[in-house]
């Protein structure tokens, strides 16, 4: 499940953003300045970020360059928010480093739709194609898995499959998530089909003696370890 920070110093605005948000299946946490979202942002995992222009400490912009200069937290996507609706406004907040800016009031179906796309571009499968992690390593354009320097045969999905869980070590993914990253957004299958991946994909690790980096989370879904 995807995790997004509002920073909205509008009680109302955050509560119709945060109910919004929850009933499309989004975690989501809230902070009503700056301090309070750099707080939220060293606690939790933060996938994307709802940004005020306007804040009662420091303006959005500003809270933008700090949060690109923190080296762990520089590549969190950011949908500004703001009655600003100047040519003006709007470049200066891209070139604060936001990355999509939208106008209040805000069209709801318009704000899930660009989080969608942002959340796809950031932490889809399109990005690194090539990744190593302990004794694996893999080439997502080559379809090449290669564990403890040999290569290894292995499906064109579950290639897929293990590059996602990579790419987020340490995160727990629902089957939904991963359905919707790996299989993608739209493509009606069932559930159960990621279960039957994660076999297959176990079984070509087990041979290679890696297969308990990928972990089944109870209640959750799986997740990739290097331990």
């Amino acid at each position: 499940m995807f995790n997004i920070l509002i920073v909205e110093d509008d009680l109302p605005i955050s509560a119709m953003l945060k109910s919004f948000l929850l009933s499309k299946q989004y975690s989501v946490e809230e902070a009503i300045d700056a301090e309070q979202a750099m707080a939220k942002l060293h606690k939790s995992n933060i996938d994307l970020i709802l940004l005020d222009w306007m804040l009662p400490d420091v303006s959005g912009p500003s809270l933008i360059k700090t949060i690109r200069k923190d080296s762990r937290k520089k590549d969190i996507p950011i949908i500004m928010l703001t009655a600003k609706a100047e040519e003006t406004d709007k470049i200066q907040g891209l070139e604060y480093g936001a990355d999509d800016y939208m106008t209040k009031p805000v069209s709801l179906k318009e704000l899930l739709a660009r989080i969608r796309a942002l959340l796809r571009r950031t932490q889809g499968i399109d990005q690194d194609s090539i990744i190593q992690k302990g004794e694996i390593a893999l080439n997502i354009d080559n379809n090449q898995l290669i564990i403890k320097g040999k290569n290894v045969n292995i499906g064109k999905t579950e290639l897929r499959l293990l590059h996602y869980l990579m790419r987020t070590s340490g995160r727990p993914h629902s089957r939904s998530k991963l359905l919707d990253q790996v299989w993608g957004q739209g493509v009606f299958i069932e559930e159960r089909t990621v279960d039957v991946h994660i076999l297959r994909l176990r079984k070509i690790l087990k041979a290679h003696g890696v297969d308990h980096m990928v972990q089944t989370v109870r209640g959750v879904g799986y997740r990739f370890t290097e331990k």
